[in-house]
């Protein structure tokens, strides 16, 4: 029997998902744990980036999409994090379920989605969703809460009736990564880490102390 065939019987018989082959199906597995499992936004990732200075900065942002090309969350791209990622189009993410005591990290490059893809998202989110990607400066100084409503109203008045097109500024981006973590709680510390690199078509799996 293949060495990959012994791994397909491994982790099917004593649930060792170390010995997975596939980050992907692995990842999809434990997200749709923590979506019956977490009780809120099992969806939230930290999002890691850096511009020129090199300072890191980070905040929780939430999964809109997961594929074999990457990771995909919405933002405004004249947001503190749009322009980092213009800067430094690179990027680390962790997911933590604390119910299921596990995390995933990933890292790796940044790139834009297609506008249509875009479009899609945005039209799917609630009027007032939509709105608000009108109406925030996200980012930017804010004088008052007023000023934030005011600019609400005036948007919603713009846009009456019917669609709310997405701002050119509104838009996703997909972190492709690079490599990938599997971390799970283990009694007295003994976790379980498995760590998936990505190496040209296909990934290369090591298992790492904890």
């Amino acid at each position: 029997m293949s060495h990959a065939k012994d791994d397909a019987v491994a982790a099917l018989t004593n649930g060792d998902f170390t010995v997975r082959s596939d980050p992907w199906t692995l990842f999809q597995d434990w997200f749709a744990e923590a979506v019956a499992s977490e009780p809120e936004d099992p969806d939230a990732m930290a999002l890691a980036t850096a511009g020129r200075d090199g300072l890191p900065d980070v905040r929780i942002v939430l999964l809109k999409g997961c594929d074999e090309r990457g990771f995909v969350f919405y933002t405004n791209s004249r947001s503190m994090k749009g322009i980092e990622l213009a800067e430094n189009p690179q990027a680390a993410l962790v997911f933590h379920w604390k119910s299921l005591r596990r995390q995933v990290r990933a890292r790796g490059s940044v790139t834009r989605v297609e506008d249509a893809e875009a479009d899609a998202y945005f039209a799917s989110r609630p009027r007032d969703s939509r709105i608000g990607a009108w109406a925030s400066q996200q980012s930017e100084p804010l004088a008052s809460r007023g000023t934030l409503e005011r600019a609400v109203a005036e948007v919603a008045a713009r846009f009456p009736e019917g669609e709310v097109p997405r701002p050119p500024h509104w838009t996703g981006y997909r972190v492709a990564p690079s490599s990938i973590e599997f971390w799970q709680n283990g009694a007295f510390r003994l976790h379980d880490r498995v760590r998936f690199t990505r190496t040209g078509e296909g990934w290369e799996r090591t298992r790492l102390y904890p």
